[in-house]
């Protein structure tokens, strides 16, 4: 089975069995060589029930199109994209449906370099060439060879940090029965942190929540534990490990772009005037750190395959997107979820002080709607309603659906990829300003 609504702006992800089964694994894998025809390639798998057999199926596929393979088995879709720009790869792909609940699965498609295959960047290609089910000869059948990353990513990650600078931290860690399970144990032994490790079992049926910590009613045991264990930080990771969303000593949740502020503030100690990337949604908190602390703030379009060939044109040291995903040059210009977990354990061990104090300035300051979804008829209709009713107000710009910036505060309506909805994000100078604002924006989204 091979639905093609499976292919999505930035990833492969559907209903197994009912929108992709091992004959859509086997028939993608194929298509992929065939497309980018890659003499070498890692691949990986989460711990989802059905992962070993899509996995196995996707090689069968690889194979069969003359592509030879190094198998990461169970591991993190970052330690993919770790193998595939550290070894030198062709490509490789990640048997994961990230985030996603339990009966879904997926793949995550990366180029040489770790560059990603998107909507735009080669997957309707790849798409296309599944569904016509048409596979060319290759000449050869490419091999399989077990490998074993998991040693040269541990010291990677730790790399970019100062493994002596870290206090012994009490930190609650959710691994919600996701990757991160398996991922952190041998990092953690390296570090002096007081670790209270929660759900930290691989299991792909998810029995105690799932592995998504944007949605806040899985944020409610992280919180809960946070304060319980009057921890210093808690931290959730999502499905695939490559996302961390962070929990204060309050027990607040830390918005993506305040946290984005706070590593490119860290970062530009190591690495003065670097450049830094940040999406189109985020808090003005991001651009006026990274100034403030004389680096290079360079706005760009949400998504994981913009940012990263943004990041390669600039060189950009990090990039943060307000919704988890934190991108290091010094990783492929992939991200990750451990390398920020470590740069927040060495942040607040430098500053010697309360996440909750770190983050207060940005509190006093800035006030943030979050993602707020709405279903509309018509998203290029809406688009242009709030165009011309916005016009005279401030600047406009058409980076990623419409962004205005008016004196005091500003928002991106921006539409989803895969439904017909659109996305606000605002930010005002006050919280009575932004309650207004928000309001009256969402008046004419859903007018």
């Amino acid at each position: 089975m091979l639905d093609p609504r499976v292919f999505k702006a930035y990833d492969v992800r559907g209903v197994y069995p009912d929108e992709l089964d091992e004959d859509g694994a086997e028939a993608i894998g194929r298509a992929y060589v065939e497309q980018f025809e890659p003499r070498r390639i890692a691949v990986g798998r989460d711990m989802r029930l059905s992962s070993p057999q899509m996995q196995a199926a996707l090689m069968r596929g690889a194979t069969s199109a003359g592509a030879d393979i190094l198998d990461l088995g169970l591991v993190g879709t970052e330690m993919v994209y770790f193998a595939v720009g550290s070894l030198g790869l062709d490509g490789g792909v990640a048997v994961t449906a990230s985030h996603n609940p339990r009966q879904y699965t997926g793949m995550k498609i990366v180029r040489r370099g770790a560059l990603p295959v998107g909507g735009d960047s080669g997957l309707l290609e790849v798409r296309d060439r599944a569904l016509a089910g048409v596979s060319a000869e290759s000449g050869r059948t490419g091999t399989i060879e077990e490998y074993d990353i998991w040693p040269a990513y541990v010291e990677r990650v730790l790399s970019f940090v100062d493994v002596s600078q870290i206090l012994p931290l009490r930190v609650v860690i959710d691994a919600a029965n996701g990757m991160a399970g398996a991922m952190l144990p041998p990092v953690l032994e390296r570090l002096p942190i007081e670790a209270v490790t929660c759900y930290f079992e691989p299991d792909g049926t998810f029995p105690n929540h799932e592995p998504n910590p944007l949605l806040p009613e899985n944020r409610e045991f992280i919180v809960s534990r946070t304060l319980a264990e009057g921890a210093d930080l808690g931290v959730a990771f999502d499905g695939d490990a490559d996302r961390c969303f962070f929990v204060d000593d309050s027990g607040q949740f830390v918005p993506g772009d305040f946290a984005t502020a706070l590593f490119a503030e860290a970062i530009l100690e190591k690495e003065p005037g670097a450049s830094i990337i940040y999406d189109v949604r985020a808090s003005w908190a991001v651009p006026e750190t990274i100034e403030r602390a004389g680096g290079e703030a360079l706005v760009n379009r949400v998504g994981h395959a913009f940012i990263k060939h943004r990041m390669r044109k600039e060189d950009a040291a990090f990039a943060g997107e307000v919704s988890g995903h934190y991108y290091f040059r010094g990783f492929s210009q992939a991200d990750s979820g451990v390398v920020p977990f470590l740069l927040m354990l060495e942040l607040l061990s430098r500053k010697g002080r309360k996440l909750s104090e770190v983050l207060a300035p940005l509190r006093e300051r800035y006030f943030i709607t979050g993602e707020i979804n709405t279903p509309v008829a018509d998203v290029a209709l809406k688009l242009q309603e709030l165009k011309e009713r916005y016009a005279g107000e401030g600047r406009i710009s058409h980076l990623d659906g419409i962004s205005v910036e008016a004196g005091d505060w500003h928002f991106n309506v921006r539409p989803s990829n895969t439904e017909p909805l659109v996305r606000l994000n605002l930010e005002a100078r006050s919280r009575e300003l932004m309650e207004q604002r928000r309001d009256e924006v969402l008046a004419v989204i859903r007018a």
